[in-house]
C-alpha cells in the first residue's frame, strides 16, 4: 500500500503539469470557485454551530455539573482533551456530508475532466456523449450516497471510540484516513466507471488499491492548508490526479 500511496501523492504533481500543458484551466477554476465558496458557507456554520451542540449534549447528559462537583484536574484535563477530539470526528464528519453534497453538484464537471484527462492519455478524441456523461453523473451520485451512508457508520464507530481516555486520542487520525479512503474512493470511480466496471466491481477494484484512494484523498485534504488558493485546486486536481494515477506506468500521458 505504501507504493500505491507515493503514486497517488506524485500523480498530484503530474497533474499540475498536465493541466499546464493542455491548458484546462477553465475546468479547474469553475468548480474550484464554486467549492471555495460552499466550503467557507459550510465551515463558518460548522464552526458556530458545533460548541453550542458540544454544550447542549454536555448539559443534557450532566457532564458539566459532574465535573463541576469532582474539581479534579486531571479529570478536567481529559474532559477538554476529549472535547477537542469529539469536535474534530464531527468535523470529519460535517465533511463528508459536505463532501456527497458538493459532488452531486460538481459530477458533470468532474466526469467530464476525468473521462477528457483519460483521452488525452490514450491520444482519444471522442465526442461529446450527454447520454454516457448523464449516466456517470447517476453512478456517481449513487456510489457517493453509499459511501457516505458507510461513513456514518464508521463514524458513529469512531465518536465512541474517543470517548475511551487515552487510547481514544487515535481517533481523529482513524478518521481522517477514513474520510480520505472515501474521497479518493470518489475520484478513481469516475474511470472505473468508463472502463464498465459495475459498482461493485469498482468497490473491489478500489478496495483492492487502498493506497491510491487515501493518497488522493489525503493531498486533497493537505490542499485546504493553503488558504482561497488551495480550496479553489483541491476538487478538480484530485479528479485529475486519481485518474493519473492509474496510469502511472506512462511517463508522458
Amino acid at each position: 500500500m505504501l507504493k500505491e500511496l507515493v503514486i497517488a501523492v506524485q500523480a498530484y504533481f503530474r497533474a499540475h503539469q498536465f493541466i499546464v500543458r493542455h491548458k484546462l484551466w477553465k475546468w479547474i477554476l469553475i468548480p474550484g470557485f464554486i467549492y471555495m465558496l460552499l466550503f467557507m458557507g459550510g465551515m463558518w456554520l460548522f464552526w458556530t454551530s458545533s460548541g453550542d451542540f458540544l454544550d447542549w449534549l454536555f448539559n443534557t447528559v450532566g457532564i458539566k455539573s459532574w465535573l463541576d462537583s469532582m474539581n479534579n484536574s486531571l479529570i478536567n484535563f481529559l474532559f477538554i482533551t476529549a472535547s477537542i477530539i469529539f469536535r474534530l470526528i464531527l468535523l470529519f464528519f460535517y465533511f463528508s456530508l459536505f463532501k456527497f453534497l458538493f459532488l452531486v453538484v460538481g459530477s458533470p464537471v468532474f466526469a467530464y475532466l476525468s473521462e477528457k484527462t483519460e483521452n488525452i492519455i490514450e491520444g482519444n478524441d471522442y465526442p461529446f456523449d450527454l447520454k454516457q456523461l448523464l449516466k456517470d453523473v447517476w453512478r456517481a451520485v449513487r456510489l457517493a450516497l453509499r459511501n457516505t451512508l458507510w461513513q456514518t457508520v464508521y463514524v458513529i464507530a469512531i465518536l465512541l471510540f474517543s470517548l475511551i481516555p487515552v487510547v481514544g486520542w487515535v481517533s481523529p487520525v482513524i478518521a481522517f484516513l477514513v474520510e480520505c479512503y472515501y474521497y479518493g474512493f470518489s475520484m478513481l470511480d469516475y474511470s472505473t466507471e468508463r472502463h464498465k466496471l459495475s459498482p461493485s466491481q469498482s468497490i473491489a477494484f478500489i478496495s483492492n488499491r487502498k493506497g491510491l484512494a487515501i493518497g488522493n484523498g489525503m493531498v486533497f485534504f493537505l490542499f485546504h492548508i493553503i488558504p482561497f488558493v488551495g480550496w479553489v485546486l483541491a476538487p478538480a486536481y484530485a479528479v485529475v490526479a486519481a485518474t493519473l494515477s492509474l496510469y502511472h506506468q506512462d511517463d508522458n500521458p
